[in-house]
């Protein structure tokens, strides 16, 4: 199985021509009915290999820490050695199986693990140097070394997207920004001033900025066939929760069983926005993010009209038939919720059999 990632490189080294993997580009098309562009590829396993490789990797990785921690241990907070032996061991094995194998999973794996080390080792250290007592006195004080070490940990992810090229690294240190403005805000704020009212919207404007981010990386791809269109992938899967969440607080749906009728109607209302949105931009992030709110409120609804013991499965049942409905058709939908924009906001999305 040859992925689109795989005839990229063929292009790239001269193995095929640029014309014949658009034949093959559109043969694959046409036998599947569908664009290439709805199709959403994402890669993640070439093989077996990769998962054997991802399983030996977090074994090492579980040892560096269990030796870091043993060689270093802390009394409170995380132990920095280990983030480092972690962050460290992450570095050497993407050298080889992300630099040279280009393997997909391994390589998400060891980003992850070395900007959560590198994050750990700084917050272990500041933990290790200014301890609890001396928080105490000053509430500001902790907010910015966080934001300082988050601020780190992004400038650690640049590091590695300039050397490997790993497209969730962009959305690693997206994520990293995030926690640094947000830390920072909250630290000008006064911490002890901070709930839920200041921090969610702080969430849900990071998460937009995220959102925006990621359509300029889609729009410069439209026909999703670089690098480009598997780093707004994954800066689309950070962004989706950040702003569902705070969305479907605010209707009041994580309060648990208090879900009210006017609630539950507003979640059904903005997931068919959502749903529009992600049709319109082809991802389908936005959808999966805020499915556990939608089975929520179906359920209490189910509920509210007497299916008492039947409202799990007819939530599952209405939630499953219009996702696969949704799946299914996805390329005609699509094509119907995009004709109508606008031709200078259709030549942002991307392509489909109408718009191409």
């Amino acid at each position: 199985m040859y992925t689109e990632d795989d005839l990229r490189q063929a292009v790239a080294s001269g193995a095929i021509s640029a014309s014949a993997a658009d034949a093959l580009r559109n043969s694959v098309r046409q036998t599947r009915d569908a664009p290439a562009t709805d199709e959403e590829h994402f890669r993640l396993i070439n093989s077996f290999n990769d998962i054997f490789v991802t399983i030996a990797a977090v074994l090492l990785l579980v040892a560096m820490g269990g030796i870091g921690q043993a060689l270093m241990p802390v009394g409170e907070g995380p132990p920095p050695l280990a983030g480092l032996l972690i962050a460290g061991a992450a570095w050497g094995m993407a050298e080889y199986f992300t630099r040279q194998r280009h393997m997909a999973l391994p390589s998400i794996v060891l980003l992850l693990a070395f900007v959560g080390g590198t994050f750990v080792t700084l917050l272990g250290l500041i933990l290790l140097v200014f301890g609890g007592n001396d928080f105490g006195a000053n509430k500001v004080l902790p907010g910015l070394l966080i934001s300082g070490a988050a601020l780190v940990t992004a400038g650690a992810a640049w590091m590695h997207w300039r050397r490997f090229k790993v497209p969730i690294t962009v959305a690693a240190g997206a994520a990293a920004l995030a926690v640094t403005a947000i830390g920072l805000i909250v630290s000008a704020i006064g911490p002890a001033l901070v709930n839920e009212s200041i921090l969610l919207p702080l969430v849900f404007v990071a998460g937009v900025a995220i959102f925006l981010v990621a359509m300029r990386w889609d729009t410069s791809d439209r026909e999703r066939q670089t690098r480009r269109s598997d780093v707004a992938f994954w800066l689309h899967l950070l962004a989706a929760p950040m702003i569902a969440h705070p969305l479907f607080h605010w209707l009041g749906v994580t309060g648990g069983e208090n879900i009210g009728l006017g609630a539950a109607i507003g979640v059904l209302v903005v997931y068919v926005a959502m749903g529009l949105v992600a049709l319109a931009i082809d991802r389908r992030a936005l959808l999966v993010s805020a499915l556990a709110y939608v089975l929520a409120a179906l359920t209490f609804l189910f509920d509210r009209f007497g299916a008492v013991e039947l409202n799990v499965a007819l939530t599952a049942l209405v939630i499953g038939s219009a996702l696969l409905t949704l799946s299914a058709f996805w390329t005609p939908i699509r094509r119907a919720v995009v004709q109508p924009l606008p031709q200078d906001l259709q030549a942002r999305l991307p392509a489909t059999a109408a718009a191409a």
